[in-house]
This record gives C-alpha cells, sequence and structure tokens, in this order.
C-alpha cells in the first residue's frame, strides 16, 4: 500500500546578508549559510541583488561546474540573480526592480524552506527591498572600529556610541516597512568576522561597545569566521568547508579547519529559522 506524500506549505524564511563594506566576508558567509542548510535537509533557495558584482553568482557557477567536472553531486540551491533596472526615471527604475525582486524571490522561494539574499556592499533600492523583506539580517563586520563606523559614530576617546549610523537607521526603516506589509520582525545580527587569534585590547573593545550598540538598537552578536587561507582557496572551486571530503581535494583537515567548521556550525545555529519543511515521502511499492 502506498502513503501519499504529506506536505506542510508555507512562506519561506529570508535571510538576508547585507551591510554599506565590502571587504567583510559577506558572500563567504552567504555561501557557508547555503550551503550548510542544505546538508541540514532544507529546501535552500538564494537570490544575488548585486548582479553587477556578481560574487554570490560566480560562486555558485564555479560549484557547479567543479561538480561537473568532478562527476560528483553537490547541494545546489535554486538559484536568481537581479539585475538593476537602466531606466532614466528613479520612479520607473524603482518600480522595474521591485517587480524583478519579488519575481525572482517568488520563484526561488516557491518551494523553499529557507531564501538566503546576498545584498550589494552600497546602499542601493535592491539592498532596501532585500533588507525589508527579512527574518534574519546577518551584518558581517571586520573586527575593528573601522567596520565599527558602519553601525554607529563612536567617540574616539571613550569608545562610547555617539549616534547610530545611517546604515543602522535604514535598518530601522526596513523594520517598520516589515512591520507595515506584514507585522514582521526581523531579527538582526552582527557578526564579528575575520577575528584574530589573539585577545588584543582594540578587540576588547570593539565587543564591549558593539554590545553597548546592540542594547541601543537591537540586534544580537555572534563570532563569524576567522581570518583562514582555507576560505580564499575554497572560492575559487565554489566549494565550502562541508564540502571538502566530499569533494576529493586531498586536504588533510588540521585543528584550524575543525575550528573554521565549528564557526560556520556557529553561526548558522544562531540563525533563529524553522525546522525543514515536514514531507512524508511515499514508501517503494
Amino acid at each position: 500500500m502506498r502513503v501519499a506524500s504529506i506536505s506542510i506549505e508555507r512562506r519561506a524564511h529570508v535571510i538576508v546578508l547585507g551591510n554599506e563594506k565590502g571587504g567583510s566576508g559577506k558572500s563567504t558567509a552567504a555561501m557557508h549559510v547555503i550551503v550548510g542548510l542544505l546538508r541540514e535537509g532544507y529546501r535552500v533557495g538564494a537570490l544575488d541583488l548585486d548582479a553587477r558584482q556578481a560574487t554570490l553568482s560566480g560562486y555558485l557557477q564555479a560549484r557547479a561546474d567543479f561538480a561537473d567536472r568532478r562527476k560528483i553531486a553537490l547541494p545546489m540551491p535554486r538559484f536568481a540573480a537581479v539585475v538593476r533596472s537602466d531606466a532614466d526615471s528613479r520612479a520607473t527604475a524603482e518600480s522595474d526592480e521591485e517587480a524583478r525582486f519579488t519575481a525572482a524571490l517568488n520563484d526561488v522561494g516557491h518551494e523553499a524552506d529557507i531564501v538566503v539574499i546576498d545584498c550589494p556592499g552600497a546602499d542601493t533600492f535592491l539592498s532596501r527591498l532585500g533588507h525589508a523583506h527579512a527574518d534574519t539580517l546577518i551584518t558581517p563586520i571586520n573586527d575593528s572600529f573601522v567596520d565599527f563606523a558602519m553601525l554607529a559614530k563612536v567617540d574616539p576617546e571613550q569608545h562610547e556610541v555617539v549616534h547610530p549610523s545611517i546604515y543602522s537607521e535604514m535598518v530601522w526603516e526596513a523594520r517598520k516597512r516589515r512591520m507595515a506589509r506584514d507585522r514582521g520582525r526581523i531579527d538582526w545580527l552582527v557578526m564579528r568576522n575575520r577575528l584574530g587569534a589573539t585577545e588584543a585590547r582594540n578587540k576588547r573593545d570593539v565587543g564591549a561597545t558593539l554590545e553597548a550598540l546592540a542594547k541601543r538598537i537591537g540586534f544580537r552578536t555572534v563570532k563569524g569566521f576567522g581570518e583562514r587561507v582555507i576560505f580564499r582557496e575554497l572560492y575559487l572551486q565554489g566549494l565550502t568547508l562541508m564540502d571538502v571530503r566530499e569533494a576529493g581535494l586531498g586536504i588533510s583537515f588540521g585543528m584550524s579547519h575543525v575550528t573554521a567548521r565549528a564557526e560556520v556550525r556557529n553561526l548558522i545555529g544562531a540563525i533563529r529559522k524553522p525546522p525543514p519543511a515536514l514531507t512524508l515521502v511515499p514508501p517503494a511499492a
């Protein structure tokens, strides 16, 4: 006797990787979140809102090419890139981009549990659209006061927060738009990325100031990824730390790699996500 499939239809949980500064490891984090979720059994969609830079798009294409060359099956998300409008008027361009964004989100999220969106490292209309649709917003920053300026202005002597930054105000506006649209809330995670191994004074000061700002404007902090060569090596082949053994690269796993995998698991574990959709698969006849 065959049992019919039973599925529970629901809206995909949207995870947005966003900030307004390049070089913080945003696309690397996005790719590791995508693959980590796929390997946990989630159906994942992915959107690249920075089609001009195309970092996530290139990462996924390299992954597909690697799997094809090696004749192996690597988990892949359903993917789309959203291209900015070239319309002359701002109103027409924004209307065009919103239509493109909505169509792409519906496409990749139709049968997904989670959609991961990689935003441009700049303030664009598409970036603001992505932020306003987030259930979870992850903002990677390098662990220094140089990157901290993206979140807030800090007093140079006392390291106290003077006022939130333009980006923090943009997130506040995104939260208001999200609440007005569907009463949803954005869980904001600030990811301290590229952490140094030493317990330097600057590192402690950044951490203390970040915690003070977190209470003021409403985000959680999470430890990100250390500065490791393997992330750059794997990027060229479209791979993540979760693929190394399956890909047959012959890389010996040392303590640094074990620690790096733990960092990825820690980030994914910090995301308040739903469990994978319940699906009862029919047994064989």
